[in-house]
């Protein structure tokens, strides 16, 4: 490779770093050509840019960026090297999982990946890569967080209305009618008392006394 053609790669890889806020280091050493073909074409399909350099003009691509800001990663750039670029951060960890899962092998392995500004060191990071939180997953639970007390409130007045619709179909229960009052017994009159006798005008007068 002439020094141009190296200038070349290491534009074109000064380019995809500053595209990309998540890149993966990875080992492809054992992997035939047409498991590497097959591994470019599922990155293909998931938006994953898979590139394979040497190592020192990767190095020489990240120091051109930012020396200080790469510099936990150039102790990965060691054998073969096949960088992963996405938007995703965690694609590329699905990617090399089912891949491995898939040819019952150990390849690729991760050496190491640049996600966000932080920097996972080792293959044993994988695991945890594949249960990273998009951006977009991120949102998703904060909009669940932010609606849940809403919901209950809706909730909670859904079952007042439904409660109050049931109560107003109910029959009203008819009032008993009230006792007839009963006759009064009627209670007989008193006999007159008989009128007393009248002073007969032909009494016989009282003689006086003499």
């Amino acid at each position: 490779m002439t020094k141009q053609e190296k200038n070349e790669v290491i534009e074109v890889l000064k380019g995809k770093f500053a595209q990309y806020n998540n890149f993966y280091v990875t080992d492809t050493e054992s992997l035939t050509v047409a498991d590497v073909s097959k591994l470019r074409r599922v990155c293909f399909s998931k938006q994953v840019e898979m590139k394979v350099a040497k190592n020192t003009l990767i190095k020489k691509a990240l120091e051109s960026l930012d020396a200080e800001k790469y510099a936990a990663v150039y102790d990965s750039l060691h054998k073969v090297t096949a960088l992963m670029f996405s938007e995703n951060p965690k694609d590329p960890a699905l990617i090399i999982s089912s891949f491995r899962k898939e040819k019952n092998a150990e390849r690729p392995v991760l050496k190491a990946a640049f996600i966000n500004g932080d920097v996972f060191v080792g293959d044993n990071q994988l695991k945890a890569l594949t249960q990273i939180k998009t951006k977009n997953e991120l949102i998703g639970e904060v909009i669940g967080l932010l609606q849940s007390p809403i919901q209950r409130v809706l909730g909670a007045l859904e079952n007042k209305e439904n409660a109050k619709g049931k109560v107003e179909e109910a029959p009203v229960a008819e009032a008993a009618p009230a006792a007839e009052a009963a006759p009064a017994a009627e209670t007989p009159a008193a006999p007159e008392a008989p009128a007393a006798p009248e002073a007969s005008a032909d009494a016989a007068e009282t003689p006086a006394a003499e």
